[in-house]
């Protein structure tokens, strides 16, 4: 049975020390999403529209633990050193599943960059045994955003 997730949502936030400008042109670059993110290790445009512009789409592979999975997503919002977000399209479902957002703020000297995620359903069978429920599946994708906001910062601030 197919249900609403709202509690499948956060954010995180990081300090760093590089332009907004920067820091958008690296997470708006979805094939370097492997780079970063712990569970989404490949990213390929799709179509005739091959970069960060509204209504783009792109495909992303996914793996954690023995469960692999890949999503359709498309470009929400594009704005160069201000935001950038996507929705994914879960397979065979072609429902929306999850929205996906940055945030690139001036701060300090550099960039507040802020990752959220709202998950807008999902099949409550296939959390309970791919993830271990909603509890579980939740630390895991908060944990994501964290090691992924991590993994930005080392790079745009070349650590």
């Amino acid at each position: 049975m197919r249900s609403k997730a709202m509690s499948l949502k956060g954010s995180a936030q990081v300090h760093i020390k590089a332009s907004p400008e920067r820091v958008y042109e690296l997470v708006s670059d979805v094939t370097r999403m492997g780079e970063w993110s712990p569970e989404c290790y490949r990213c390929r445009w799709l179509g005739e529209t091959k970069g960060p512009v509204a209504g783009a789409r792109f495909k992303g592979y996914n793996r954690r633990g023995w469960l692999r999975w890949w999503t359709t997503c498309t470009v929400t919002e594009a704005e160069p050193g201000g935001a950038f977000a996507f929705e994914t399209h879960s397979v065979p479902f072609k429902g929306m599943q999850t929205r996906w957002r940055y945030q690139m703020e001036p701060s300090e000297g550099g960039t507040l960059l802020t990752e959220s995620f709202r998950a807008l359903w999902h099949f409550r069978i296939v959390i309970r045994l791919a993830f271990g429920g909603s509890r579980r599946r939740q630390a895991q994708m908060e944990e994501g955003v964290r090691r992924t906001l991590d993994r930005i910062k080392a790079i745009a601030e070349g650590v």
